[in-house]
């Protein structure tokens, strides 16, 4: 499958009527009003942990492989939630802004130094201390 989104909201190609010269005017035409832009949603994924300690690792973990299988996967926005009371999600990623609009793609309340995405991914901050959460 090369698209992912509705058949219904995807964009048709022009077409030609079979045998038709390239004079002919197209059968079907581009859609005449703008399309509607990419909306964000949430996947809620269930798991067991014996602990909440241990169902943070095992989210971090979940939410890191599928942003390395899918990379439109937004990272920054997964949260941790008991299953009970998703009101009480908590982030998972620390998504501190950097100086040059890049997001910390380090765990929540990292110590140490805040860390742009990638290998050698820039990293800024004092490095002294618990994440000071500035930019959240």
């Amino acid at each position: 499958m090369r698209d992912n989104r509705s058949p219904h909201w995807r964009q048709r190609r022009a077409v030609r009527a079979p045998g038709a010269g390239r004079d002919t005017p197209a059968l079907i035409g581009p859609p005449r009003r703008p399309t509607r832009p990419h909306r964000f949603f949430t996947v809620h994924l269930g798991f067991t942990a014996p602990s909440r300690a241990e169902a943070r690792e095992l989210a971090v973990a979940y939410a890191e492989a599928l942003s390395l299988l899918r990379p439109e996967v937004a990272l920054g926005a997964a949260a941790l939630s008991p299953a009970e009371a998703w009101q009480r999600a908590e982030r998972l990623f620390c998504g501190v802004l950097g100086p040059d609009g890049e997001r910390c793609v380090d765990v929540a309340d990292h110590p140490g130094f805040h860390h742009g995405p990638g290998p050698g991914g820039l990293g800024w901050g004092d490095g002294d201390g618990p994440a000071d959460g500035a930019g959240r």
